[in-house]
């Protein structure tokens, strides 16, 4: 399964992910359709444990990993990693980085979205504030190394609303559609989600040091070269 486009005569860019997580997968092969990338999964691929500390340090790890695991392969290219979580302002930030394994590592995200729920309940509270984060590290064919982040602001709903998404998505309610990212269709969310912006940011740092790179869009992030 690819995801992006040829633009011109150029040929795609194989970019490989560093993810098992199929929800988010599907999520970049919309987010980075129409740019000079064509995404890969690489079977071989072993995540390194991840800290406790950054979104950006964690996406940097996983994508230094698997670029490490390439060449050792003998397969030099592009990679990609994201690190992402859930902060809710009345549970000090949590679950934050933490965000898959709250719960603990062998509950599923129904059983975390229930979890989420009872926890602001059991704590009477009416701050239901909360926001998305996503980090993002490429590393393109040259070894150069390009980080974003990308964040959307939202609150918890009183319950689960929406069949579409994952994660955390049917009790995060984006406050401009007053729906939950798992009411909104694939198009609506991908406007607006932490990761799209995280995307489009990083694409636009490839582009800027490289020509052959045109950036897909134009929304806003944060973006930082990080090695040459």
């Amino acid at each position: 399964m690819n995801g992006g486009a040829n633009r011109g005569d150029s040929p795609p860019v194989p970019l490989y992910v560093a993810t098992s997580n199929m929800g988010k997968l599907r999520e970049m092969y919309a987010l980075f359709a129409g740019t000079p990338f064509a995404l890969q999964l690489f079977s071989g691929y072993v995540s390194p444990p991840e800290g406790i500390e950054r979104y950006s340090d964690n996406a940097a790890l996983k994508a230094r990993a698997l670029h490490a695991q390439l060449r050792a392969r003998g397969t030099p290219a592009a990679v990609l990693a994201d690190d992402s979580g859930l902060e809710v302002s009345a549970l000090g930030g949590r679950p934050g980085v933490a965000t898959a394994d709250y719960g603990g590592s062998g509950a599923d995200w129904p059983a975390r979205r229930g979890m989420l729920l009872a926890e602001l309940a059991a704590a009477h509270t009416l701050d239901r504030r909360a926001r998305f984060v996503c980090a993002m590290h490429l590393i393109d064919p040259a070894g150069r190394e390009f980080a974003s982040l990308g964040t959307v602001d939202g609150t918890i709903a009183l319950e689960e609303r929406g069949e579409l998404g994952f994660s955390f998505d049917p009790v995060f309610c984006y406050p401009p559609a007053g729906m939950t990212f798992a009411e909104l269709d694939e198009v609506q969310k991908n406007r607006v989600s932490h990761r799209a912006i995280a995307a489009a940011a990083i694409v636009a740092a490839a582009a800027a040091a490289s020509r052959s790179f045109e950036p897909a869009c134009t929304m806003r992030g944060e973006i930082a070269v990080e090695r040459e």
